[in-house]
């Protein structure tokens, strides 16, 4: 019987201490993404982010996010089969369902800290729309993308009070074309602020 009872004790202490270091909250914000590429020269697209995360433990934390967001990239020239440069303009823009699991640490108290963040992140694509000019059918497989990416993230955040604002930068690990030619990796800069539910 007293086992039970310290038992019973022990799974309530660890209940509320868990519940004590676990954080959920709502993100929104910008993204400046481009397509790395060795082949072509490119502009930055400019994007979004809005989904939710969870932050679990304190001084050292686990963050695993779920949102969805914009990426893409705008083409003015590629390099041909034939090694000619041509300018066209080429467009993509993908929507996609992000999915990173960071681990952090933050320096200062609870409702004023400083954090750091690194993780790897998947990316699903659900949509994709892409505008190229008839130049690139000289490219047979330039416009042929895959459904999902591996990137890594990394950056810093501060917390105030229930506020959260994080600045990374995601550079892609996966080719997201099927080309066997045009690599192209995906590589973002975020700017999101978040907001503590609890």
């Amino acid at each position: 019987m007293k086992k039970s009872i310290l038992l019973v004790a022990m799974l309530i202490l660890s209940v509320g201490s868990l519940h004590a270091q676990f954080n959920l909250g709502l993100k929104a914000g910008v993204n400046l993404a481009s397509l790395s590429t060795d082949f072509a020269d490119k502009e930055n697209r400019l994007g979004y982010q809005l989904g939710a995360w969870a932050r679990i433990g304190s001084g050292f934390y686990v963050q695993p996010e779920a949102y969805f967001g914009s990426k893409g990239n705008r083409f003015v020239s590629f390099t041909n089969n034939s090694g000619t440069e041509v300018e066209a303009e080429g467009k993509v823009r993908f929507t996609t369902l992000d999915i990173p699991v960071l681990l952090g640490t933050r320096v200062g108290v609870d409702k004023l800290n400083l954090r750091f963040m690194a993780g790897p992140v998947v990316s699903f694509v659900l949509d994709e729309n892409a505008t190229f000019s008839s130049a690139y059918d000289q490219a047979t497989d330039f416009r042929n993308y895959k459904n999902n990416a591996f990137a890594a993230q990394f950056g810093a955040g501060v917390d105030v009070g229930n506020l959260a604002v994080d600045l990374r930068y995601e550079a892609g690990l996966s080719n997201i074309s099927n080309s066997d030619r045009y690599k192209q990796r995906p590589n973002v800069w975020q700017l999101s602020l978040g907001w503590k539910l609890f």
